[in-house]
């Protein structure tokens, strides 16, 4: 075979060769010295070793702007925390059955800047039926309520739970919290906190906090059942 019959050496050819012998720079550093490559930045020829300083300080911009977010993340979660403790300190000094439910509506809503909150309870003592909280509920919402295992986030439009909020029409996004004493009771109760802004609740956002807010207020409002 010819020289000339031989395949061309392709840029993959020299990539492979040049992986698979990592001494040849060491053999030809005269080379490594004079390769020049184009920098992304300002379009001018710079050196290989400048080419890498310039990758090595993006990789370390990147990382700092992570780190900066994740602390960010954290200082929001602390926050939120913060506020998530107060709340339930709240609802343990509450003295009386109003003062436990504006806790777990108002006092929430006011924390936490949400613009709607409602409540519904069924199966209550004697003593509380009646209370605005105590209204009656359709059999499809207890049957919807029954079918939660966590909060859900989004926006209900064909059930009624709109109507329990005073501007059901400005709503953009809510959260449905169940309430029930343990994992294995059937909920008494829904708590629905609702915005006008389409991005507070979403079906993708994380619900921990929400199921924290499920479980402090399942405990507290447990105490007006029989």
């Amino acid at each position: 075979m010819s020289a000339n019959s031989l395949p061309p050496i392709t840029e993959d050819d020299i990539a492979e060769y040049l992986s698979n012998t990592p001494d040849f720079f060491e053999r030809h550093n005269e080379v490594l010295a004079t390769v020049q490559l184009t920098s992304p930045h300002s379009h001018r020829a710079i050196s290989l070793q400048e080419r890498q300083a310039e990758i090595l300080r993006g990789k370390v911009r990147d990382l700092e702007l992570k780190a900066a977010q994740m602390i960010r993340y954290g200082q929001s979660n602390v926050t939120i925390a913060d506020k998530l403790q107060d709340w339930t300190c709240a609802l343990l000094t509450a003295r009386d059955a109003d003062a436990l439910v504006d806790v777990a509506t108002l006092r929430l809503a006011a924390i936490y800047e949400i613009p709607q909150v409602a409540l519904r309870l069924w199966g209550v003592a004697d003593a509380f039926k009646g209370k605005p909280y105590a209204e009656p509920v359709e059999s499809a919402i207890k049957t919807y309520a029954d079918e939660l295992t966590d909060a859900y986030c989004g926006v209900r439009r064909d059930l009624p739970l709109l109507n329990w909020l005073a501007d059901g029409d400005s709503v953009a996004s809510m959260a449905v919290i169940p309430l029930r004493v343990n994992i294995e009771s059937p909920v008494f109760g829904l708590m629905v906190l609702a915005s006008d802004d389409a991005t507070r609740f979403t079906a993708d956002m994380g619900t921990l906090f929400l199921e924290r807010i499920s479980a402090q207020a399942s405990a507290a409002l447990s105490r007006l059942l029989p």
